[in-house]
């Protein structure tokens, strides 16, 4: 379970929507969201990734205190989630070590792993996260529900793709199909058509996680609290959660927790 807590920095930064009523719903993340995404993940005794650019941590530390207070992680998201792509390797590598930077100073913990603000990342990201001794990030597409090691290095020319090299940096795939900006949030761009009711999130979510479970595989699911946040969308990923409990063998992990399981058993494999 992981929640882009992106507060007023996506409306700021990402959208350029700067006036009162637009930044007003990321503060209804603060104020409304966390709070009850929170309670629930209580009620279900399950420990979540708070993915949570450095502004987010700087401006609202009451609430990263309630995070981590609870055992959650909190992992970078970027300064005021910006997107590394197209910038210089210097100001890119600046931008991120200032946010684990912040995000340690608020926390007492150096963020274990990331995820790119708009999942998009440079052809310097990965091996910048190797840099700073992450150990995950969460970002690309090129599974579904088989963590994998990022590459570095890739070439891509009109005729051929050239495949780099394993990082260490595990990657947990995500997907536009497990996010809920897409079905919930409506705007003007037409991949945010959004305002679904809930039943159809609910359906498509369990569908792809019964795939997953049929996989032994890790369902990863992204979630905004400004987004998610709304009563009767907690209490569908509250009813979500719930079924996947029940199912034998399930288990609800961390970021942190999750990578260091791939990575003990592929040494494992590899001793083997």
């Amino acid at each position: 379970m992981t929640f882009d807590f992106d507060a007023l920095a996506i409306w700021f930064s990402t959208f350029k929507q700067t006036t009162p009523t637009a930044l007003s719903r990321g503060e209804y993340g603060v104020r409304a969201g966390i709070p009850r995404i929170l309670a629930m993940l209580a009620r279900q005794g399950v420990k979540a990734t708070f993915f949570t650019p450095a502004h987010t941590a700087r401006n609202f530390p009451a609430s990263l205190e309630a995070i981590t207070s609870a055992g959650h992680e909190v992992a970078a998201h970027g300064l005021l989630h910006e997107s590394p792509v197209g910038l210089p390797i210097e100001e890119e590598r600046d931008l991120l070590f200032r946010s684990l930077d912040e995000l340690e100073a608020v926390t007492g913990k150096r963020p274990r792993g990331y995820r790119s603000p708009a999942w998009d990342l440079s052809d310097n990201s990965i091996a910048l996260l190797e840099e700073a001794g992450l150990q995950y990030d969460s970002s690309m597409m090129a599974n579904d529900f088989q963590p994998y090691f990022a590459r570095t290095g890739d070439k891509m020319t009109d005729d051929k793709i050239t495949f780099g090299v394993n990082s260490s940096v595990v990657e947990f795939p995500v997907a536009w199909e497990l996010d809920d900006y897409p079905y919930f949030h409506w705007s003007a761009r037409p991949y945010n058509a959004g305002l679904r009711s809930t039943e159809d999130v609910f359906g498509s979510w369990k569908g792809e996680f019964d795939t997953a479970y049929a996989e032994n595989g890790v369902f990863t699911l992204t979630c905004h609290p400004e987004i998610i946040g709304r009563g009767p969308r907690v209490a569908m990923l509250e009813r979500l959660i719930e079924q996947m409990r029940a199912r034998d063998g399930v288990e609800f992990l961390t970021m942190e927790e999750a990578a260091k399981k791939f990575k003990a058993a592929f040494q494992s494999e590899e001793i083997g």
